[in-house]
């Protein structure tokens, strides 16, 4: 692996299956409170969200930064 990336928890990690890890753990309604995006209030769907965070880099940079921190909560849970 390379060096630079490994302690980076999103290498290797599509945003289709950080999404899906983000709507297990979180649930649609949750997810929503936690980042207020219409893709994820109004009818949410992976296939939805998935084309707005892929057009919307301040969106998925908050994406990414949620399932960073469940990913370290996860971790110090044990």
């Amino acid at each position: 692996m390379n060096e630079t990336q490994a302690n980076n928890p999103l290498h290797g990690i599509t945003l289709e299956k950080i999404l899906h890890a983000l709507v297990e753990a979180y649930g649609w309604e949750e997810l929503g409170r936690q980042i207020e995006i219409r893709c994820f209030t109004h009818d949410p769907s992976i296939a939805s969200s998935l084309k707005f965070l892929r057009r919307t880099p301040w969106a998925r940079e908050r994406v990414e930064s949620l399932y960073v921190y469940m990913l370290r909560r996860k971790q110090q849970a044990g």
